[in-house]
């Protein structure tokens, strides 16, 4: 028997080929275009089986979602899926980013069973189930029981506290998984699928994975696995010499796993092959994963009809006017150079703050804003940055601005926590050696965790190495990247107090910054990040004193030493901003990428 399995993972509401950001099409993008490469892949097989996953984060990325949220209508994600015949959906971690109430009015209208096996809501009134047992046949063969689990990062419950504390208890990737497994195989389950909203980052099986799929797929019962969440690719060079994995075949501990990046740009693809065991029960013989480059495709003309009304009242929503900018606000340089748009969202939560610290001992503190870039290329590609020109601001350019339906949160942090923040922070550049021309970032690190604390002022210094590893450990108690870090022209005493206003997800300690979590925590009520922000460019809230402010950050010198900067094509006409660097192009690398040198 030869069963296909067909994957989509990180889709973010990219439903079609269209950037609400830039109000423009995106040919390398959208699920209409993934429709293409699954009808196709169904077509290939002539004899057999097709089975059709999502793999989580479906509900949340981009406006389309956010205006499915604000109108009852029937939810355009799902009636994607029901067009398209999916078996099965499982959750990620950023479809709760909306909350409970929302998620479960969006599972009620899903055609096919919605899984999550390693959240389970206090009262058990869940919407999702842990688990699903899917019986197939093929004309006359014995049919098969399928079953399927899936699992998100337990950390979950942590970035979306706001929403789930209380509410919903996370358990162990692994143990959960290996428990579910075990009961599908009790119920007779021929073949376990896994639907791992989860990345390959760890080897070693321990308690608490984010990214657990190497030691998952080393769990006796699950015979193939789709990952995401990190929005990488497998099959793929990427992961080429982590322990148990075979990059080049897509195989973890032998056992098949896909990655199919994100937005609908690649379709995963898992081919097994069953034979008859003598008990009367199936066992896989051979298997092949592959994936479907999207970008080739034509998008499909049914599924773009149907989406027509969501995505035209989209359209309509993100063009109302806010305000006007006389400055174009970018994300290309915002690990080297002064990034106008963070400025802008640091002043917009400092305005939104203020007027609850009033009358408070904290009215006394030093205020600071911490933001970080949503969109700087990265895994997402060259197309992924901010670029807002001069001129008229509408509703799209203050999502393009912040990304995420983020909460406004406040902290009280002493000055040696704001230098351990900002060290952490500076891990997101690889060390800059004068005898090799190194890339200026990591592409291991997130750059959503670069920090950028506005209201101080300080040098990154790129000889030394990095303080903290990705996960917030401590790693070299010598390394010393932040220097000359200054309020008020004054250096920063370790025991001097500030309050700093920051978004939920940083609060609750997502990116691995511990020390941000052991700050005292300021009460506020429940403010949207992007209201706070329209607010602020209409002229609703007062300007903010951080909007005065000098930027925060600058590249320490390093004199005759060079480093490449990789960032988008509509980085060019903004290159005088580098004049610093004296910069010199270099040319799109394979992904698409401008290269750029620059002389510290």
């Amino acid at each position: 028997m030869h069963i296909r399995i067909l994957a989509t993972t990180d889709l973010h509401m990219t439903l079609t080929g269209f950037d609400y950001y830039a109000d423009k099409t995106d040919p390398t993008i959208g699920l209409t275009r993934t429709a293409s490469a699954i009808r196709n892949a169904r077509q290939q097989v002539e004899v057999g089986l097709t089975l059709l996953f999502d793999n989580g984060d479906a509900l949340q990325g981009t406006p389309i979602g956010d205006w499915a949220v604000e109108n009852d209508v029937p939810h355009p994600m799902m009636q994607a899926f029901k067009a398209l015949e999916y078996d099965a959906i499982g959750l990620g971690n950023h479809d709760f980013g909306f909350g409970l109430d929302v998620l479960e009015r969006f599972i009620g209208q899903a055609p096919c069973p919605v899984i999550c096996s390693n959240l389970t809501h206090v009262d058990n009134r869940q919407p999702w189930l842990r688990s699903v047992v899917l019986t197939r046949s093929i004309a006359q063969e014995v049919p098969i029981r399928i079953g399927v689990l899936s699992v998100l990062p337990p950390q979950t419950t942590m970035w979306e506290a706001h929403h789930l504390q209380d509410k919903v208890i996370a358990q162990d990737i692994l143990t959960a998984a290996r428990r579910t497994a075990e009961a599908l195989r009790a119920q007779g389950c021929d073949l376990v699928i896994a639907l791992a909203h989860s990345g390959l980052e760890q080897s070693a099986a321990q308690l608490g994975l984010e990214n657990a799929v190497i030691p998952l797929a080393a769990i006796e019962g699950i015979d193939a696995i789709i990952a995401g969440h990190t929005h990488l690719t497998l099959p793929g060079a990427g992961h080429l010499g982590l322990d148990g994995v075979d990059a080049e075949n897509a195989l973890v501990h032998g056992a098949p796993v896909v990655m199919a990046g994100s937005a609908g740009s690649y379709l995963g693809v898992i081919d097994l092959h069953l034979t008859k065991v003598p008990e009367g029960r199936w066992q896989i013989t051979d298997r092949h994963c592959s994936l479907v480059a999207t970008a080739d495709e034509v998008e499909d003309k049914d599924l773009c009809e149907m989406l027509k009304p969501a995505h035209l009242a989209t359209r309509v929503m993100m063009a109302e006017p806010v305000s006007h900018t006389a400055q174009s606000l970018h994300s290309y340089f915002s690990f080297c150079a002064p990034d106008r748009g963070l400025a802008l969202v640091a002043a917009a939560q400092a305005a939104g703050l203020r007027p609850f610290l009033h009358g408070t001992a904290f009215a006394e503190l030093p205020l600071l804003s911490a933001v970080s870039p949503y969109k700087f290329g990265g895994r997402a590609g060259p197309r992924n940055y901010t670029d807002v020109s001069v001129g008229k601001i509408c509703l799209r350019h203050v999502a393009d601005l912040h990304v995420f339906p983020n909460e406004l949160r406040a902290v009280e942090i002493t000055g040696a926590q704001l230098r351990d923040w900002l060290e952490m922070s500076a891990g997101v550049f690889n060390q800059i050696h004068p005898d090799a021309e190194a890339e200026l970032t990591d592409s291991h690190r997130a750059g959503h965790n670069f920090d950028v604390v506005f209201g101080v002022t300080y040098q990154i210094d790129l000889s030394s190495p990095a303080r903290f590893d990705s996960n917030g450990a401590l790693t070299d108690p010598t390394a010393q990247r932040v220097r000359d870090l200054c309020f008020g022209g004054q250096i920063v005493r370790d025991d001097q107090s500030f309050v700093v206003a920051l978004n939920n997800y940083r609060a609750s300690g997502g990116g691995h910054f511990p020390f941000v979590t052991k700050a005292r925590a300021i009460p506020l009520p429940s403010r949207d990040i992007k209201e706070i922000l329209r607010d602020y460019l209409s002229d609703r809230l007062p300007a903010d004193p951080l909007d005065q402010a000098p930027y925060p950050f600058s590249l320490a010198p390093l004199y005759g030493i060079r480093t490449i900067l990789r960032t988008g094509s509509g980085a060019l006409k903004y290159l005088p901003e580098l004049s610093r660097y004296s910069p010199e192009l270099l040319g799109p690398d394979t992904e698409g990428f401008e290269r750029i040198r620059l002389t510290l």
